[in-house]
C-alpha cells in the first residue's frame, strides 16, 4: 500500500483505536481557562482511577524526589501544576489507546521507539530550561517530545511490510527515514501522526510539532520554538542512539534553526549526563520501570 490506499487504511485503523476517556477531555477543557483551580481538576481526576494512580505515582516517584510521601490528591495538583498534570493524563490516555493497538507483525520495537520519544521529550524540556522558557511552559516541551512520532506506530501496527520496505531504504540509501517514507509509501509518519492527533482533537501545538518536526523552515505559525526545539532534540536522540526510532540517518538540522533558538550543538552535548540521568527518573511516563 502507498498513497491514498495507505492513508484509508490508517484512518480506518485509528477510527477503532480506543477513544480518549471522557475525563481527559474534562481536564484539557480546565487547563484552558485562565482562572482554572487544582480543586476543579482535583472533581474530574478523583473520578477516574486510573488518571488518579498515575498521578499520585508521578508526584511520589524519583522524578521528583521528594522526602515525604503525597497522600493528597489537591496538594498533589498543586504542587505538580496544572501543566504537568494536563500532560500526564493526555500522555496516559495516549499511550493507553496506542498500546492496546500493538500488533505481533509490527516490525519497529517499541520498547525502543518509547525510548527514544521519552528522550525527545526530556532533551526538549531541558533546552526549553536552557532557553528560559517559563516553567509552567516546559512540560509543553516535554510533551510534544514524547508524541513527535506518533504517527509511526499506525504505520508499524498497520502496514508492517510496507513499512519494513521503508526502513529498509532508510538503511540501504542511507537516507533519513521520512524521506525514505516518503518515496517508498508516498506517505510519512508526520501525516499519520497528523491523523491521530486530528482523531484524538489534540492542540495546534501538538500538531504542529507531529506534522513539522522534519521539516521546521517549511513551518510558519505561531509555535516555530516549539517545533525547532523538538527536532534538534530529536537529532540528539538519534545521533546518541538513545532507543530506536528507525531513523539511522537523521537529517542534520539547518543552521538557521540553531541561529533562531539561539544555542549551539556543543551546549545540546554538554546536556547529555543530564538527559540520560532524568530518561531514567521520567520512565513512570511510559510504565517501564
Amino acid at each position: 500500500m502507498k498513497g491514498d490506499q495507505l492513508r484509508r487504511a490508517l484512518e480506518g485503523y485509528i477510527d477503532k483505536m480506543p477513544p480518549l476517556p471522557t475525563s481527559v477531555g474534562k481536564v484539557l477543557e480546565i487547563c484552558q481557562k485562565p482562572n482554572a483551580q487544582p480543586n476543579d481538576l482535583n472533581k474530574v481526576i478523583s473520578l477516574d482511577p486510573v488518571l488518579l494512580a498515575r498521578v499520585m505515582k508521578l508526584i511520589n516517584s524519583a522524578y521528583y524526589g521528594l522526602t515525604q510521601e503525597v497522600t493528597s490528591l489537591v496538594r498533589a495538583i498543586i504542587m505538580l501544576g496544572l501543566n504537568t498534570v494536563k500532560n500526564l493524563a493526555l500522555s496516559t490516555a495516549v499511550l493507553g489507546s496506542i498500546n492496546t493497538s500493538h500488533t505481533k507483525n509490527a516490525v519497529l520495537n517499541l520498547d525502543g521507539f518509547w525510548l527514544h520519544s521519552l528522550c525527545v521529550g526530556v532533551m526538549a524540556k531541558h533546552l526549553a530550561r536552557l532557553r528560559g522558557v517559563a516553567a509552567q511552559d516546559q512540560e509543553t516541551y516535554f510533551f510534544c517530545g514524547l508524541l513527535h512520532d506518533i504517527g509511526k506506530v499506525p504505520l508499524n501496527n498497520r502496514a508492517p511490510e510496507d513499512y519494513l520496505t521503508a526502513l529498509q531504504a532508510s538503511s540501504e540509501r542511507r537516507i533519513s527515514l521520512v524521506q525514505a517514507e516518503a518515496v517508498a509509501l508516498e506517505f510519512t509518519h508526520c501525516d499519520a501522526g497528523s491523523l491521530i492527533i486530528d482523531a484524538w482533537k489534540l492542540s495546534d501545538d501538538i500538531k504542529d510539532v507531529v506534522a513539522f518536526h522534519h521539516t521546521p523552515l517549511e513551518y510558519q505559525g505561531a509555535n516555530k520554538e516549539l517545533v525547532f526545539t523538538v527536532m534538534v532534540a530529536d537529532y540528539f536522540a538519534n545521533i546518541m542512539e538513545i532507543g530506536f526510532s528507525g531513523n539511522r540517518f537523521p537529517t542534520t538540522p539547518p543552521a538557521e534553526v540553531y541561529r533562531a533558538l539561539g544555542i549551539t550543538w556543543l551546549q545540546i552535548e554538554d546536556l547529555e549526563p543530564q538527559v540520560r540521568q532524568e530518561i531514567e527518573r521520567a520512565k513512570v511516563f511510559l510504565k517501564l520501570s
